[in-house]
């Protein structure tokens, strides 16, 4: 049965001060809540507010400028993931999220491809041990993330099998997915074992699910059907207030169980 979580980085932007949006969640009934990057963020008042709202931090970034896509990037990305586990576990998150980088079109993709395997390989044991899940993200090229090099999810679980590691999965975000390939119950319900964490929102406009073509409950029903019992992130621009918003989406959830 999925858990909702709120990415605040785009949930309650009418909150200024980024920590005073975690309260914000929780009062909002969400049971966690997640965010991008972390080094320019006060870490200290992040968790005092998480502890005085009483929610959870579903997931964080993993920050590597170099990316993934070369095998000179190895030592900085295996650097940068043993970082972010160490602020994952400070802050009590269960997940942190990694990005490929923008593709280099005069470098054979086999090359690229083969440079991102490596660097999760290196990173594996880093996230084994701190009982972590890294998860890799895919992200649409057609209309957010031009030049971005993983964009389908075939060739995402492809990398996550080559890997091999029980805590490297995948990020499937289904408004990314739905942009770019479609085929949303089918691509996750063959592939949950290999999915490590979700995001959502709807197409087109990237705004709260229920707003465009995705059928929202038929994909969430799909996946309480499987064994995934993690979170889904809620990673949408408002068109109305976000707690009306969010309610909308949690009474669509309960409906579901």
């Amino acid at each position: 049965m999925i858990k909702l979580s709120g990415c605040i980085e785009m949930l309650f932007s009418e909150i200024d001060e980024f920590a005073d949006r975690i309260p914000a969640a929780a009062q909002a009934g969400l049971p966690a809540f997640e965010f991008w990057t972390y080094s320019q963020k006060d870490i200290d008042a992040i968790v005092d507010a998480k502890d005085a709202a009483g929610i959870q931090i579903a997931a964080m970034a993993v920050e590597a400028p170099q990316g993934m896509l070369s095998l000179s990037a190895v030592e900085e990305f295996t650097y940068c993931t043993e970082a972010a586990a160490k602020v994952a576990k400070r802050l009590g998150a269960s997940v942190i999220i990694a990005i490929t980088g923008w593709e280099d079109t005069e470098r054979p993709r086999s090359e690229q491809h083969e440079a991102i395997v490596a660097c999760l390989k290196a990173a594996a044991p880093i996230v084994e041990d701190a009982g972590l899940t890294l998860v890799l993200e895919p992200l649409n090229i057609l209309v957010d993330h031009a030049g971005y090099y993983l964009y389908e999810s075939a060739e995402g679980f492809q990398i996550i099998d080559e890997v091999g590691s029980p805590n490297i999965k995948l990020l499937f975000d289904i408004y990314h997915q739905q942009v770019t390939e479609g085929n949303l119950i089918a691509n996750i319900t063959a592939n949950i074992d290999k999915i490590g964490h979700f995001h959502a929102a709807d197409v087109p406009g990237r705004n709260e699910p229920g707003t465009g073509e995705i059928n929202w409950s038929n994909v969430v029903a799909a996946i309480n059907d499987t064994d995934y019992d993690g979170y889904l992130g809620l990673e949408y621009q408002p068109t109305i207030a976000t707690p009306k918003s969010l309610e909308l989406i949690q009474s669509v959830v309960a409906s579901l169980e």
